[in-house]
Parts: structure tokens; C-alpha cells; sequence
């Protein structure tokens, strides 16, 4: 078994309206909010260690983008960068917002992922 460059921290759906969104998957999954700013919300894990579920606005849900996507954490953002890359990755672009930043990666046949040092 390799050594992780990353460990699935969330994932996400790209919606077109958060707000509604947040109500129907609050009430599904009977689970609070850990964190939001515009655009974005993030739920508490159903369990502690548990997989978050994120939603994050999109002009085109189901766009080059995808409707679902994971967001990994990682120690160093350039570091698995590098590690992904080596693998047969692809960097996409790289985001900030809030203070956060992150980079979206792709995957060898173009699914994108993102890889962030936390939330």
C-alpha cells in the first residue's frame, strides 16, 4: 500500500440555488451547519470523522465541472500538486475566497477533484 497524498474531506454538489438546497439537504441528513459564506455551505459530518457534504453555487451545475466533486485535504497544497501531477493529474486552476485557498485538479480521464489545507 502507497503512502496517501490526500484524504477525502468533503463532497461537494455544484447547485444552482444554495439556499434551497441547504434546506432540503439540512433536513435529509439531520445535520447542522459548520461553516457558510456566499456561495457556500458546509454541513456537519453525520458522525465524528465522518465525510462532510458541501453545496457550492454554480452558474452551470452540471458544466465542465460536474454536478459532484470531492474536496481532499492535504498538508501542502503544492506539494500534492506535485504528487498528482506525477501521478498523471493535470492542475486545472487554482481559487481563493475568504481566506481559503485551494486548487482544482483533474484526474487522468478529467474528473476534477479539488485539494485544499483545510477548511
Amino acid at each position: 500500500m502507497s503512502v496517501a497524498v490526500a484524504k477525502i474531506g468533503t463532497v461537494v454538489i455544484n447547485v444552482s440555488d444554495v439556499e434551497v438546497e441547504k434546506a432540503f439537504w439540512s433536513a435529509l441528513l439531520g445535520t447542522g451547519i459548520r461553516n457558510e459564506f456566499p456561495g457556500f455551505c458546509w454541513f456537519e459530518p453525520q458522525h465524528p470523522g465522518g465525510v462532510m457534504l458541501a453545496l457550492q453555487a454554480s452558474p452551470e451545475p452540471g458544466g465542465l465541472s460536474g454536478r459532484v466533486h470531492l474536496d481532499t485535504q492535504v498538508d501542502d497544497v503544492a506539494e500534492a500538486r506535485t504528487a498528482v501531477e506525477a501521478l498523471g493529474g493535470t492542475f486545472v486552476e487554482e481559487h481563493e475566497a475568504a481566506g481559503f485557498r485551494w486548487a482544482i485538479m483533474a484526474d487522468p480521464e478529467g474528473n476534477r477533484f479539488c485539494i485544499a489545507s483545510g477548511h
